[in-house]
């Protein structure tokens, strides 16, 4: 079950103090959270951070306003999880576009390119494909849409995800 499908009477329960519903709340959504920490933690982050995000969860729930929001507002819980980890563990912050520039110019380019190219090649093959279609065969957004059956948007939604993932394990 995604967070999508997630039955709106439970979650009204589990805001109003249901343990029953809270639990089956927090048992469903885990796999989306671990989903989620994957591809914005540090590989030995994610399992901390999951727990971290399910404590959030039940602790704060009550405080959701929009039952609509709970699938962004677990979303960007994790990213301020795996970002503080981080921080924290490494005083590394995935996001800093600076500290990622100064790690690219460290690097001699045949080393570069071949972590990038060992990057690339861990990616499930749905990322994979769309960062060669883009990056390697300067297909257009409309033409990666058309050969994988998609919209656009959600083409550019896999890409950017695709693009966070492969930083992300090229870092590690």
């Amino acid at each position: 079950m995604t967070l999508k499908n997630l039955d709106a009477t439970m979650i009204e329960a589990a805001r109003r103090g249901d343990r029953d519903a809270m639990e089956r709340l927090l048992t469903e959504s885990q796999p989306d959270v671990r989903r989620y920490a994957m591809l914005h933690c540090k590989v030995s982050d994610i399992d901390d951070a999951v727990q971290e995000v399910l404590l959030v969860i039940a602790r704060r729930l009550e405080t959701l306003n929009v039952l609509a929001a709970l699938s962004s507002w677990i979303f960007k819980t994790v990213q301020r999880e795996c970002r503080r980890l981080g921080r924290v563990a490494l005083r590394y912050d995935p996001f800093d576009e600076a500290a990622l520039e100064e790690w690219i110019q460290s690097k001699p380019d045949a080393e570069l390119l071949n972590d990038l190219l060992n990057a690339i090649d861990k990616l499930p093959k749905d990322y994979r494909d769309v960062i060669l279609m883009k990056d390697f065969y300067q297909m257009t957004n409309r033409e990666i849409s058309k050969e994988l059956g998609m919209s656009v948007v959600g083409t550019k939604s896999r890409l950017h995800r695709a693009r966070l993932a492969a930083r992300t394990l090229l870092i590690d």
